[in-house]
């Protein structure tokens, strides 16, 4: 199993296994290795060193930055989705008739156009847009 260092346009760096190089090329060249954070599959690959096992030798400890906020926020998406429910595009629809008490109180999540958005909020009802990378668009594990 190869594991190699990729990055996206965006600057998003991340891990991908493979089962050769070979088979990372033909997966890339197929389109289908994408950035776990927006979903682009314009992937490079980075330089990578060889990883030793040198017991007695403490690992260099990676700096607070960019990989750790992406990391956060891959784990506060992860389970915001986990505690809602998906009702996909009858998101409007279903927040009102929650909102109105025709429907039970829950945590739910969708898609819905701008102008839907914009008018339940005149309607007093809260709503927050969630960009969900591609990644996490697929069933959990």
């Amino acid at each position: 199993m190869k594991v190699l260092d990729l990055q996206c346009p965006h600057d998003h760096r991340f891990e991908g296994w493979f089962a050769s190089t070979d088979d990372f090329e033909s997966q890339q060249s197929r389109k289908l290795v994408q950035c776990p954070i927006c979903g682009a599959s314009e992937v490079s690959r980075l330089p990578s060193a060889p990883r030793l096992n040198l017991s007695g030798v403490a690992e260099p400890k990676a700096p607070a930055g960019v990989r750790e906020m992406q990391a956060q926020m891959m784990r506060a998406l992860r389970e915001v989705l986990e505690k809602t429910e998906n009702v996909g595009d009858r998101f409007a629809e279903e927040a009102r008739r929650i909102h109105y008490n025709e429907a039970p109180a829950r945590n739910i999540r969708g898609v819905t156009t701008p102008e839907d958005a914009r008018a339940l909020v005149e309607e007093g009802i809260e709503v927050m847009p969630l960009p969900v990378p591609a990644a996490l668009k697929e069933p959990l594990q």
